[in-house]
């Protein structure tokens, strides 16, 4: 078994339920038991404007499954929740991206492992970080909760849904 870790991302409709509903749905794939999850955040959108705000979090879960089947369950999450992939970084009613497999490093072409930019989102480190200050980030060798201290301040803004 393998421990995956799982963003959330949501900024259409209601977003902490639409969150909520992926974790759950998540906790039905086969060959996944869900470890923990992270308090939910509300997140100013990175790389646009003009769209809400998002609600974002992580999850992590134990699994036997590859990290291609895992991948291919959380699309199938967020069809089944009815998100339509047209441009990329759009609005969207739910978003789950697989963030680490274990300690695995894969670059293929429609999986990248760990994500490419996981580093370069407080809105994904600090959850993180809440779920597993300690975890080493199998490229760059820093835990995730140094990559937080460290990290510059770019106008991120990342406050807990239970302050905003």
């Amino acid at each position: 078994m393998k421990t995956a870790y799982i963003g959330l991302g949501s900024n259409i409709g209601d977003k902490d339920s639409n969150c909520l509903e992926a974790v759950a749905e998540i906790k039905k794939i086969p060959g996944c038991r869900l470890i923990s999850q992270s308090e939910l955040f509300l997140t100013k959108p990175v790389g646009v404007e003009d769209q809400d705000w998002y609600v974002n979090g992580v999850v992590s879960v134990a699994t036997g499954i590859s990290p291609a089947d895992l991948l291919e369950c959380l699309l199938a999450v967020e069809a089944g929740m009815g998100r339509i992939r047209r441009r990329r970084w759009e609005a969207r009613i739910i978003d789950l991206d697989l963030l680490l497999y274990g300690q695995e490093i894969i670059t293929e072409s429609d999986l990248t492992v760990p994500h490419p930019r996981l580093h370069l989102r407080r809105f994904v480190l600090e959850p993180l970080a809440r779920l597993a200050p300690d975890l080493v980030h199998p490229t760059l060798g820093k835990t995730v909760s140094d990559l937080l201290r460290n990290f510059e301040d770019d106008g991120q803004v990342v406050v807990p849904l239970k302050d905003s």
